[in-house]
Parts: structure tokens; sequence; C-alpha cells
């Protein structure tokens, strides 16, 4: 498993975990039964069973193609499912809503606004006030080791600091679900262990609920409470394991891990 950076590098994230917010936002759950997902039509995930906990962090894996990023989309309310229930604390999730925020591969950041100003833009929208989203804004561009850089357009920045742009202009509007799709997938190795560790730390204050979609097996069992495993045409229940030491970068040798490790990987053919 790869070894956390030990010394800061220009995409190095180095904030430090925050403490505990009460006042956070509480964490939602995220619930599928006997859905079909897919477009046009057209079922990737059929007769689909699946429960997300408020405030878990649940780790999606799977092969190219087997409706993970069709998982997500459904769950941010961009597809609607094709048979069967997709509920948010019991209510049917009908279309896009701020408590559920999605961060892609692709920073999306929009480039002629500061990086500051991207993350202001969820406050905004919500009609804060200019001088409270600012302040708001660079607070969590310091949670994310990017203070005093909030001036900075984002094709001066690198990739890694715009993924952490992107993760505080997420979190910046309190959502109770963070749907993440492979948003470390075109890092560098050391880059990505570190913005796998400023994930776990930031997360940790704000009780927001996670589904994060991965290719990287070692990402999954680090980031996860517990790891769904979809294959395509999957029917039925998913099969959900759970992590025995979750976001510890030392239980890699862990007889527990180390078998959690191999049936995933079985599970992907590999």
């Amino acid at each position: 498993m790869t070894t956390p950076p030990k010394t800061t590098s220009p995409t190095a994230p180095t904030a430090s975990a925050p403490v505990s917010d009460p006042a956070a936002p509480r964490g939602t759950r995220l619930t599928l039964r006997d859905a079909s997902v897919g477009r046009e039509g057209t079922a990737v995930l059929d007769g689909l069973d699946l429960d997300v906990a408020p405030g878990e962090i649940l780790t999606v894996v799977g092969p190219s193609g087997c409706g993970k990023s069709t998982l997500l989309r459904t769950l941010a309310g961009l597809l609607s499912p094709l048979a069967g229930e997709v509920t948010q604390d019991g209510e049917p999730i009908t279309g896009p809503h701020a408590e559920r925020a999605l961060i892609f591969q692709d920073d999306a950041l929009l480039p002629w606004r500061s990086l500051r100003a991207n993350v202001e833009l969820p406050l905004a929208i919500k009609g804060v006030r200019r001088a409270e989203r600012r302040a708001r804004a660079e607070g969590w561009l310091e949670r994310v080791g990017l203070g005093g850089h909030g001036a900075q357009l984002p094709h001066r920045v690198s990739g890694g600091q715009r993924q952490r742009v992107q993760l505080a202009r997420a979190l910046a509007g309190e959502p109770r679900a963070v749907l993440m799709d492979e948003p470390f997938g075109a890092l560098d190795a050391q880059t990505r262990a570190g913005m796998q560790q400023l994930l776990a730390d930031v997360l940790r204050g704000t009780g927001a609920t996670v589904v994060f979609v991965t290719h990287d097996v070692d990402e999954a069992l680090f980031l996860g409470d517990r790891v769904a495993l979809l294959g395509a045409g999957t029917r039925g229940v998913p099969h959900v394991l759970d992590v025995p030491r979750p976001r510890d970068r030392t239980a890699h040798g862990d007889p527990a891990t180390v078998e959690l490790r191999r049936a995933v990987l079985t599970s992907l053919g590999s």
C-alpha cells in the first residue's frame, strides 16, 4: 500500500485534521430498494438493494462498465431510476439537491474565477452574504492546505491543488452527502496518498455520508468503513464488506486486511 508522503511538496496537502464541529450537518441515509439504474431504458444495475448509513464512508469498487458511475449519478439525482426506489432519509430522490454534493475526477473549477471565488460559489447560490461567504471560503481553503492562495486562478496551480479546491467547494455548502467519482484517479501516487489522508481528516469534522467510487483497491480499503463490490449485471444485494481498520495505513499487513484485499481483488477478476 502506498506510503504517505513524509515531506511537504508543492502538491502535498498539509492541513491538519479539524476539530469535530458540533454544529456540523448530520449525515443522511441513502437507500436503493429493488432499484434498476441505467440510461435510456437500459439497466446497468438491476434489482439493486443497498443501504448507506448516515455518516459512513462507503467505497464502491468494480470492473469498468459495471455501473459504478451510473449508481453515483442516480444517488445524486442526475439520473432517475428505471425501476424501484432510490431515497434519501426515506424520501424519493427526484433530482439534484444541495444536500448531495458530487465530485468528479475532472476538477470542474470555473477557470475565470479565483480559487476563493470557486469555493464561494455554492454559498453564493444559497444566498449567503458576501462577507460571510468570503470568510467561510478562506476558512475552507485553510483547512485543505491552501491558505493564502485564494486569489490564484485555477490554471496557476497544480492538479492536486485544484482537487483540494474542489473538495473545499463541495464541503463549503455543508452537504449531508458527498458523492465522489474517482476524484484522485488522475493524480500521481504521492499526491494521491496525501489527498486520501486529507479527505479522511477533513471529513472527520463534517458528519457527512460519503459514497466514494474508485478502481484502486488500496484506496477503497484505506478510506472505506465498508466496501461495496459491484460486477457487470449485478442483481440484488451487492457484496458489502466491513473494513476492519479503515484509514490506517499500518493495517496493510494485518491478516484481516490481507484477506479482505484478496476478496476484493478476486471480485475484480485480478
